[in-house]
């Protein structure tokens, strides 16, 4: 519990610049949204 502010933090980032490192021209708040509905979007992002 004593990490759980630092943990949240590190995964935030790791989710922004995975966002980030995608080369679809659309703003974060789109392609965060595109991830949520779309899972072969999303495991693209996640490079499964």
């Amino acid at each position: 519990i004593g990490n759980a502010a630092k943990n949240f933090t590190n995964i935030n980032r790791i989710a922004i610049n995975m966002l980030r490192s995608d080369d679809k021209k659309a703003s974060m708040v789109r392609k965060r949204l595109a991830a949520g509905w779309d899972n072969d979007y999303m495991l693209k992002l996640l490079k499964i």
